[in-house]
């Protein structure tokens, strides 16, 4: 068991000294995410500014779900291509399931290196342009940031195992780039990136608390902002340990699905 765990430990360094070659990719990234944010940031402010009380934000407090959720773009695999959807493509998955290390858990520890270094070059400029540009409104106290900081490692995982099932689909179609594609379009809508999920119409937020996807980047930047305290955030905490065991489960099916199915589409 210790050996196992030593292996992914690997597998998370690796991925964290991979994402560190784009330099160039992190710079792009970190520029989108600013214009972005300032568009955003645009449209929000004034309607707060213009709607007393709009969905219990405030000026400093929709600073803080906007740039925090800008911030936390880069480690949440929306945008990713998972390694898988390749070695499904031209067969090589199957040397995969012959290595003694679980092929889900392999590819999850690589991301969250990824995921892990693209905080620093992306998150933290992207918040700290947020805080002297707008005025953020953070909590005073240690508590959230350390709950903030559990919901945030488990959004980035429940973020790639959602993507890596999708991916997985890979073993019955030869091509998934539609279907991960509206993933990541319902996924970013329901995960509250384009607006805060407090604000959908009722039988919206249903809808996407039936989902994992608010658990993807809501649930963190609530935390994280101190704007869901208490047994409140402790209950987000609960959701989203729900939301990995399902996920988790999901993908070992289909794994497992899918060597049954296994075909070779490359040449």
């Amino acid at each position: 068991m210790r050996s196992d765990v030593g292996v992914y430990w690997q597998l998370v360094k690796a991925g964290f000294r991979r994402q560190s070659h784009y330099r160039l990719a992190m710079a792009a990234g970190l520029l989108t995410n600013l214009v972005f944010g300032f568009v955003r940031a645009a449209v929000l402010m004034t309607a707060v500014q213009e709607n007393d009380g709009f969905g219990g934000y405030d000026r400093g407090t929709i600073g803080a779900y906007i740039w925090l959720s800008q911030g936390l773009l880069g480690a949440i695999a929306f945008w990713m291509l998972p390694d898988i959807v390749e070695r499904i493509r031209t067969g090589d998955v199957a040397i995969d399931f012959l290595r003694p290390v679980d092929i889900q858990f392999a590819h999850l520890a690589e991301y969250l290196g990824r995921a892990g270094f693209s905080l620093l070059p992306r998150g933290l400029p992207s918040i700290l342009a947020g805080a002297l540009t707008f005025g953020l409104a953070f909590p005073a106290t240690p508590g959230p940031y350390a709950l903030g900081a559990i919901s945030l490692l488990l959004a980035m995982i429940l973020s790639f195992l959602s993507m890596f099932a999708v991916s997985l689909a890979g073993f019955w179609l030869i091509e998934t780039r539609g279907l991960r594609s509206l993933h990541m379009i319902c996924g970013t809508f329901l995960a509250g990136l384009f607006a805060p999920v407090h604000l959908f119409p009722d039988w919206l937020r249903t809808v996407a608390y039936s989902t994992p996807f608010p658990s993807m980047l809501q649930w963190p930047v609530d935390l994280l902002s101190g704007r869901t305290t208490g047994w409140d955030a402790v209950e987000i905490l609960a959701v989203q340990c729900f939301w990995l065991v399902v996920l988790v489960a999901l993908g070992q099916l289909l794994l497992r699905a899918g060597r049954r199915k296994l075909e070779v589409q490359g040449g």
